[in-house]
C-alpha cells in the first residue's frame, strides 16, 4: 500500500506526504506545523525526508523536524545543514519499502535532484520545481541549456509516470500554454478541468508525463504549432534550444 498526499504550505507549495506499511516520509518540508502535528496525533510515522533543492520554501521546515526526530534526510549536496545522506545522479536507496534512484537535473537550481521509483509498475517521480504541471521552472542558477537537458531527461521516463511538482501552479502554465498554442484543443479542454478542479480547492496535481508530452509547450520544442508560434514572435526557429529558451524567456514576462 502507497499513498502519496499533498500538504498546503507558503501560498502554493506542496509538501508531499508519502505513506507506506512502513512508515511515512516528506518531500520537501517548507514548513513543518502540520507534520508535526500529525506525529504528535501519531497519524504518520515519519520515518524520513526527501530534499529537491535549496530553496527555503523546500527546507525551511527540516531544522524543526530534526529537533523533533532523528530521521533520514536525502538530498544534494549544497549549504542545507541537516542532509545526513547526500545523493548524486545514479544513486540509489530504500526508506519505508520504496526504492529510489536520483536523478541529477540542474536548471532552476544547480544542486536540483528529482526522485523516482518505478513502484512495482506505477512509476512515481517527484521533481520539486523543474517540471510542473504545463509547466517548467524558472531558470535562476543554471542556464537554460541546463534546464532544457532535465527536461528532456525527464521525458524520458515511463508515460504512465505520475509526476508530483512542488507548486500550484497549472492553471497559470495553462494560461500560458493557450497562449503559445492557443488552437490546441485539449490544451482549452485541460484548462477549464483545472480550473473547475481549483474552484473547489481540490489539487490539480500529480500530473502524468503522459499528459505533459501531449499538453507542456516546454517539453514540445520541437511540435509545428510552437515553432510557428516562437518564429513568428521571436524569429527563431533554428533549434529545440532556441525555442526553448525563447519560451522560457516569455514565460518569464507574462
Amino acid at each position: 500500500m502507497l499513498k502519496v498526499e499533498p500538504i498546503n504550505a507558503y501560498e502554493d507549495n506542496y509538501i508531499w506526504l508519502v505513506t507506506t506499511n512502513e512508515g511515512s516520509i516528506v518531500i520537501d518540508p517548507g514548513e513543518s506545523k502540520e507534520i508535526i502535528k500529525q506525529m504528535d496525533n501519531n497519524l504518520i510515522d515519519l520515518k524520513g525526508i526527501l530534499i529537491t533543492h535549496h530553496h527555503f520554501d523546500h527546507t525551511n521546515g527540516l531544522s524543526d523536524l530534526l529537533n523533533k526526530k532523528d530521521l533520514e534526510v536525502f538530498g544534494p549536496k549544497n549549504n542545507i545543514n541537516g542532509i545526513n545522506n547526500v545523493v548524486k545522479e545514479f544513486d540509489k536507496f530504500s526508506i519505508i519499502g520504496i526504492h529510489f534512484e536520483v536523478i541529477e537535473i540542474p536548471g532552476h537550481t544547480l544542486d536540483h535532484l528529482a526522485f523516482y521509483s518505478f513502484n512495482d509498475g506505477n512509476p512515481i517521480l517527484f521533481c520539486g520545481d523543474t517540471l510542473f504541471a504545463g509547466g517548467c521552472g524558472r531558470v535562476f542558477e543554471g542556464t537554460f541549456k541546463q534546464m532544457f537537458q532535465s527536461l528532456k531527461k525527464i521525458a524520458n521516463y515511463p508515460k504512465e509516470t505520475k509526476v508530483y511538482c512542488g507548486h500550484e501552479y497549472t492553471l497559470a502554465n495553462l494560461k500560458f500554454a493557450l497562449e503559445v498554442d492557443s488552437n490546441n484543443k485539449d490544451l482549452k479542454n485541460e484548462y477549464m478541468s483545472i480550473e473547475d478542479l481549483i474552484s473547489k480547492n481540490i489539487p490539480s496535481l500529480p500530473t502524468t508525463m503522459k499528459k505533459e508530452l501531449k499538453l507542456n509547450p516546454f517539453l514540445r520544442c520541437n511540435d509545428i504549432a510552437i515553432k510557428n508560434k516562437i518564429f513568428e514572435k521571436f524569429d527563431i526557429i533554428d533549434n529545440e534550444l532556441e525555442i526553448f529558451t525563447a519560451l522560457r524567456k516569455w514565460k518569464d514576462d507574462f
